[in-house]
């Protein structure tokens, strides 16, 4: 079983915390991790690349010179695509870059995400979140206290906003509800800080709402 530290919100250690092995049972699928992450990517992609045609440059109705006697190659159109000027020749238009991805791959890609985070220590749990106001700086301290640098992805127990006013400001700090990260959120984080009560809520956890699939 897979266990990471934990800590109250003052940054007090406390005993090692065993993660659930509905989320956390040690597999980690490249394959899956892969197929997921590369089409999140592929449908953050807006496919707006446009060009024209021959046949869609206006102008260039008017047959250049006659067919033959002139010693020079025929020509139909100075909007040839060889000609300056002229239309583009399988040149891109716009399409869609979506795929879709079965939810059981989703769900599998996920679970091996966060278990290559809790594989290499870089999985917190903590206890809760004491804040009634919105105070970045208390973030901040959080994160001095327990040594962790880079990016880090904190995971509620459900939608904070007060958690999440008091993260927004520092630029390596995303705050995110646990049952709404995708995979890409949570490799996309060095650390990752969990609050106790999201882990015990493995049947809400299992089910996100990727963002895969989402954009087209």
């Amino acid at each position: 079983m897979l266990k990471a530290r934990s800590y109250n919100f003052s940054g007090e250690s406390g005993e090692e915390f065993e993660l659930p092995e509905e989320l956390f049972d040690g597999v980690v699928h490249e394959a899956a991790l892969y197929q997921v992450v590369k089409a999140h990517l592929a449908n953050q992609r807006q496919g707006n690349a446009s060009t024209k045609t021959r046949g869609q440059v206006s102008g260039g109705g008017r047959k250049i010179w006659r067919q033959k006697g002139t010693g020079r190659a025929r020509q139909g159109s100075i909007r040839a695509g060889h000609w300056t000027g002229g239309g583009v020749i399988f040149g891109p238009t716009p399409r869609s870059h979506r795929q879709d991805v079965p939810k059981k791959v989703r769900q599998l890609a996920r679970r091996s995400a966060l278990n290559t985070r809790a594989l290499e220590d870089r999985v917190v749990v903590i206890e809760s979140f004491d804040l009634d106001a919105p105070r970045t700086r208390a973030i901040r301290d959080l994160l001095e206290r327990i040594e962790l640098t880079g990016s880090v992805l904190v995971l509620t127990d459900g939608p904070r906003e007060v958690v999440h006013l008091s993260g927004r400001n520092l630029p390596n700090v995303t705050v995110l509800p646990f049952a709404q990260a995708s995979t890409y959120d949570i490799l996309h984080a060095k650390h990752l800080i969990i609050e106790k009560a999201a882990l015990e809520r493995t049947d809400e956890a299992e089910a996100p709402q990727e963002e895969e699939t989402a954009n087209a």
